[in-house]
């Protein structure tokens, strides 16, 4: 099984990513989290816990682990530290995967985030987005961004439409964004690629494994 550090693993996303990796046969869920009391949760689903700050020193977190796989960003900071986690952190992240030898970074980011200066709203937030995403694609990394559109609470769809870019807005359930960004850790799906996802008609693994063909 492989070793996958989740950033952002306390968020509403972030749990449902580590539950479905708890539940997978292939992947083996490290949630990193910034407080001690945030480790309750996990450690009652007898899930591996790290303490770690996006916003301090990364290579600490891959310390104390011993050996991670691959890293899924699902770190957000809710609009309030859009520089310094959305942006900074994941660039920290970023370095700090490079210096592991990560095989695969697998970043959560946003529709939107390819154009910042269109935005109507959370422009700020779009442009931190796009500027870790920036960083990743010439990091030298193998990665997967994926930018879903408008998230809701909803129960899972289970079906999506995905294309690198979709040119419309729409909406999706946070449950399918992570499923999509879970099957998107595996090793031939959508490798140093970018796509956007909303709620649509194809099954997320069928819709994954046809983009990834195209992209091969």
């Amino acid at each position: 099984m492989e070793n996958i550090l989740v950033a952002g693993a306390n968020g509403t996303t972030g749990k449902q990513i580590v539950n479905l990796l708890k539940e997978s046969q292939y992947f083996n869920p490290i949630a990193m989290v910034r407080k001690e009391e945030q480790k309750e949760y996990f450690k009652a689903k007898h899930i591996d816990t790290v303490l770690g700050d996006l916003e301090g020193d990364i290579n600490k977190v891959f310390n104390q682990m011993e050996s991670v796989d691959k890293v899924l960003f699902a770190a957000g900071s809710g609009g309030k530290k859009v520089i310094e986690v959305d942006q900074e952190g994941a660039k920290r992240l970023i370095d700090a995967s490079k210096q592991n030898n990560i095989k695969k970074f697998v970043m959560l980011s946003s529709m939107g985030a390819d154009k910042p200066e269109e935005a109507e709203q959370l422009q700020e937030y779009l442009k931190a987005k796009h500027n870790a995403d920036e960083y990743l694609k010439t990091s030298g990394l193998n990665y997967s961004i994926v930018r879903p559109g408008s998230l809701t609470n909803e129960e899972p769809h289970n079906e999506i439409e995905l294309q690198g870019k979709l040119n419309k807005r729409g909406e999706i359930s946070r449950s399918d964004v992570a499923q999509t960004l879970v099957r998107t850790l595996n090793d031939d799906v959508a490798n140093k690629a970018t796509f956007e996802i909303i709620k649509g008609n194809t099954l997320i693994g069928e819709a994954l494994d046809k983009f990834s063909t195209v992209n091969a």
